[in-house]
């Protein structure tokens, strides 16, 4: 019996709602039978539907990563809620009788295999198959949704944050559960925190709410801007192929690796060091987020590894934890982005680190602070991603002046050392440091921001690098 994660089902699911109801067909004991193959690679099931007869749906795994889904109900969903609850049915561990490959799977399953042999002997080109008019449906739909959103961020901008203490938190997780169904996962979680902001306000009252809500808006309105120019620009090319836009994935799209190798987001034979490691809890996704920040040993590009682990699905996926060796990565994938690129990959080989690997590294890390703070505020400027940057940075000292931890370059040019408001606290442990030797003329791995507060830019360390170690100060 395979396991699969409810992350990896709702990875494929079309909408939140395709989600719920697939786990209420489940629950209830939808499907009157359960049978898969001996070999594991296929699931079939009859579920009672609205109609007289059952409704066969089968879900064929000889492609670990992109299971072929069938079934006979009407729907012009894909995956439809029977399929996803076939997942469920598997993911809480059903007892499934044995059964034999249908005939008319193995022969389509024969097909697929010749022509990937075509493929590999350059007769014929790949060519994923697009369904064109569900995609364009899709985009209708999003676009649909954005104006929504819009309409309810233009509402509260001329009522005036003001009001956010007697706005009807109902009304906005009302807007967030409708999003779901109008695949804008990302707005919907915008929108999450917002209400999460407003039922903080409610309950202490505190000015710091309206702060942070409205950067939310102001965040969630870059984003339906953005979005709302993306798609239609897709529409008017009649263009519904992927793409390395980071849209994609803002709007709540989910990347799988074959995604993003076809896109040519991916390096062979990568080495990485991970440098720091940190586990948070996010409220608004009700996940907790495992992340380590990598550097390339080859370029220096400092990258960042994600693993999500919603609350329903704890038992199910495996935490990450800190990686003390080299690792070596036979394919290294990497999502859409400019810089910190998130990166993924499955397989790789340890080995311990070496005083050549941490000196490359060294290499690659800026000198210059004018320098790196204006690529910094070049890279804020757009509000989609993180509002910050993580990079390498060779100092010259490291000292306190006044109460405060400053960090000087060789050009005698200064900046802050300040955690990130939200943020695991980092700089208190400096002074923990057992070597002064460690605060004059290291490699520092480090988040550079704006600090509101001070109206300049600050950088908060993670972790500082030498000719023999790496010394975690977030980990």
């Amino acid at each position: 019996m395979r396991e699969i994660s409810e992350q990896f089902i709702a990875a494929l699911a079309a909408n939140a709602s395709a989600l719920n109801n697939a786990r209420k067909i489940s629950q209830k004991g939808g499907f009157v039978k359960l049978f898969c193959s001996g070999d594991d690679t296929f699931y079939m099931g009859e579920c009672a539907g609205s109609g007289k007869s059952n409704y066969i749906s089968s879900a064929d795994f000889i492609q670990e990563e992109s299971p072929v889904f069938r079934c006979s109900c009407p729907s012009r969903q894909f995956p439809c809620k029977h399929s996803l609850a076939l997942l469920f049915e598997i993911n809480s561990g059903k007892e499934f009788g044995l059964c034999e490959i249908p005939e008319d799977i193995i022969k389509k399953r024969q097909k697929k295999e010749a022509r990937a042999a075509k493929v590999a002997d350059g007769s014929q080109e790949s060519k994923p198959k697009v369904n064109k008019t569900a995609r364009t449906k899709k985009i209708k739909k999003q676009l649909e949704g954005l104006q929504m959103t819009e309409e309810m961020i233009s509402r509260l901008l001329w009522t005036g944050l003001g009001t956010m203490g007697s706005s009807s938190v109902k009304t906005y997780k009302d807007l967030a559960k409708q999003l779901g169904d109008y695949y804008l996962a990302g707005s919907q979680l915008y929108v999450n925190r917002l209400v999460i902001e407003i039922e903080a306000f409610q309950k202490d009252g505190n000015n710091c709410h309206y702060k942070e809500a409205a950067n939310i808006l102001v965040q969630l309105r870059a984003l339906v801007k953005k979005a709302d120019a993306y798609l239609k620009d897709k529409l008017d090319k009649d263009n519904t192929e992927d793409d390395d836009n980071i849209l994609y994935e803002e709007l709540g799209g989910v990347w799988k690796l074959g995604q993003l190798q076809a896109l040519g987001l991916k390096k062979d034979n990568a080495c990485l060091l991970q440098l720091s490691f940190q586990v948070i809890y996010d409220e608004a996704r009700r996940e907790f987020i495992d992340t380590g920040w990598w550097a390339d040993v080859e370029t220096g590009e400092v990258s960042v590894k994600r693993n999500y682990r919603p609350i329903k699905a704890m038992k199910y996926i495996k935490q990450d934890d800190t990686v003390f060796e080299a690792v070596s990565v036979p394919v290294l994938s990497y999502y859409p982005g400019e810089i910190n690129r998130r990166i993924r990959w499955e397989g790789a080989s340890y080995s311990p680190v070496s005083k050549e690997q941490l000196a490359n590294l060294a290499s690659y890390a800026q000198t210059s602070l004018l320098a790196a703070v204006k690529l910094v505020k070049n890279q804020i400027k757009n509000t989609l991603p993180d509002n910050f940057v993580v990079m390498l940075f060779a100092f010259k000292q490291i000292g306190m002046v006044g109460k405060s931890y400053v960090m000087c370059d060789k050009e005698d040019s200064s900046v802050l050392l300040e955690d990130i408001p939200g943020m695991e606290e980092t700089t208190v442990r400096i002074q923990a440091l057992p070597d002064t030797s460690l605060l004059e003329n290291q490699v520092l791995l480090g988040a550079f921001f704006y600090n509101e507060e001070k109206r300049r830019i600050c950088v908060q360390p993670y972790s500082i690098i030498t000719n023999k170690q790496v010394v975690r100060l977030l980990y």
